[in-house]
């Protein structure tokens, strides 16, 4: 088939690396415009717009996918069908109608579980002990298309969002290609979702990212790595906010916030048991492990990470 491929961020380049190796004809490649990044906040073409330029492909950049001079630049390529990986806006009808054969888009979850725009994120926040991603028919409303194809991934104990997210992009771009080779033969079949077992994963937040220390430790755990790389878990310090890495619960207990400073760890107090602070970056400042942080801010055990950050009167 003639596919023209959609994506934006990192994580699609297994996908359109695996399109490019595939039987099928990559005519095209559509991504988010570029935009600004680094201090001097420059223009920086995204991920994908860098490697289809290296492949020597046509990227078409729209503002919106609305867009009539973008829509017509598409048809054009004549695709039989548009592959998506993290492309990033929203769908027109009248864009969704141009490939005959339909966008099918790689989603990282089980749907019909976590809809939406952070699947990975959630499903290690809320404790899931496996995930995956499904394969499915763009259709007007959100993930609800029909699905293709699934495979499945066990969430690991020490998973953060991006080492997950690594594992599902590698795997599911051996999905995406047999789900297209599938429509191609005509051996696969479209199966519309479940209404059962529904559940959606929105985008997270700097806010929602915010460690609010009298939480129960095993569930700051999670809600710690599923932050981690984006958009980053984060405390108060003096004040100033302080990255937060992730962390391990121990058999210990400190009240909520309070640091424990040892000479290799610090200890934090949750609503239950302590944690091990992991690596920290304070503002302004690159990351580093927790030990060195607290040697080098002079911090002593009762100082306190959240709203005042200071030493308890």
């Amino acid at each position: 088939m003639r596919l023209v491929f959609a994506g934006t961020p990192e994580v699609a380049l297994p996908s359109l690396d695996a399109l490019v190796e595939s039987d099928h004809e990559l005519v095209g490649v559509v991504t988010r415009p570029d935009a600004p990044a680094g201090r001097g906040r420059r223009l920086v073409a995204s991920p994908v717009a860098q490697r289809a330029e290296e492949l020597g492909l046509p990227v078409l950049k729209p503002d919106h996918p609305r867009d009539p001079d973008f829509q017509a630049a598409l048809r054009a390529l004549e695709p039989d069908c548009c592959p998506v990986v993290a492309y990033g806006a929203l769908l027109p009808q009248s864009a969704l109608d141009i490939a005959p054969q339909g966008w099918v888009n790689l989603h990282f979850s089980c749907l019909p579980a976590w809809r939406g725009a952070a699947p990975v994120q959630h499903a290690i926040w809320a404790g899931d002990e496996v995930t995956g991603a499904t394969t499915f028919r763009i259709v007007k409303a959100m993930d609800a298309g029909p699905t293709f194809g699934v495979m499945t991934e066990r969430i690991r104990s020490n998973d953060t969002a991006g080492d997950l997210l690594a594992r599902l992009a590698e795997g599911g771009a051996g999905l995406l290609v047999a789900t297209l080779d599938g429509l191609a033969d005509g051996s696969i079949v479209a199966r519309e979702q479940e209404e059962d077992g529904v559940s959606f994963a929105p985008k997270i937040t700097v806010e929602d990212a915010r460690v609010d220390w009298s939480v129960p430790g095993h569930l700051l755990e999670r809600q710690i790595r599923a932050c981690t790389p984006a958009p980053g878990a984060w405390s108060l310090h003096e004040g100033q906010r302080i990255k937060i890495g992730p962390v391990l619960v121990v058999d210990e207990q400190l009240p909520p916030g309070e640091l424990e400073v040892r000479k290799s760890h610090v200890l934090v107090g949750t609503g239950t048991h302590a944690v091990v602070l992991g690596p920290v970056q304070p503002f302004g400042k690159k990351q580093m492990a927790a030990a060195d942080w607290a040697r080098g801010a002079r911090l002593e055990s009762g100082t306190r990470l959240g709203d005042d950050g200071g030493v308890p009167a």
